[in-house]
């Protein structure tokens, strides 16, 4: 697929600008009600969030890094790669999702969470991920590679930033149903 890279960052950024909404909306509402489960298999809304929160410590990290050290020119198309597309196509929410198992180191079931550090670490998260998706206007979303959490593989930059995002979506959509 090949996507014109301003409408794939504005569109990036308005996923973004939604979840920090989000979690604005959440701060109103009561840690116990945030901390509540279905069951005791499923996560709480606020472990939702913490497992975006652990993911965030790596990618941002990662994004921040290759950027900074690319002098790679911008192009004004993002051709994405295979995998990375269908990684990042896998992320976004539908009717019939497919649960996926997540790595331990990134599983916050069972933990004792408080809505103020979550919440706030979340948000901090997705601002820098605002900033990231400013930066990256100015770099070559197809011919940088990123690392990502599965070993030896790295993705394009546009498809780990449209992997991260839908990935942030899916579980900001779980954590809206579990209101």
């Amino acid at each position: 697929m090949v996507f014109n890279v301003d409408e794939l960052l504005t569109e990036l950024k308005k996923y973004t600008n939604n979840h920090i909404e989000f979690a604005h909306f959440l701060e109103s509402k009561p840690e116990i009600e945030l901390q509540k489960k279905v069951n005791d298999t499923s996560w709480s809304i606020l472990e939702c969030l913490e497992h975006l929160n652990l993911y965030a410590e790596f990618y941002n990290r990662e994004i921040k890094q290759r950027i900074q050290s690319s002098n790679l020119p911008s192009v004004d198309s993002f051709k994405s790669g295979f995998l990375g597309n269908k990684f990042a196509l896998d992320m976004l929410p539908s009717e019939k999702m497919k649960t996926m198992k997540t790595f331990k180191s990134k599983n916050p079931i069972h933990s004792k969470l408080k809505k103020i550090n979550v919440l706030s670490n979340f948000i901090k998260n997705q601002k820098e991920l605002l900033v990231l998706l400013e930066l990256v206007k100015d770099k070559n979303l197809t011919k940088i590679k990123t690392s990502i959490t599965l070993p030896l593989l790295k993705f394009r930059l546009g498809d780990t930033l449209r992997f991260v995002i839908y990935h942030n979506e899916r579980h900001v959509v779980q954590a809206k149903k579990l209101m």
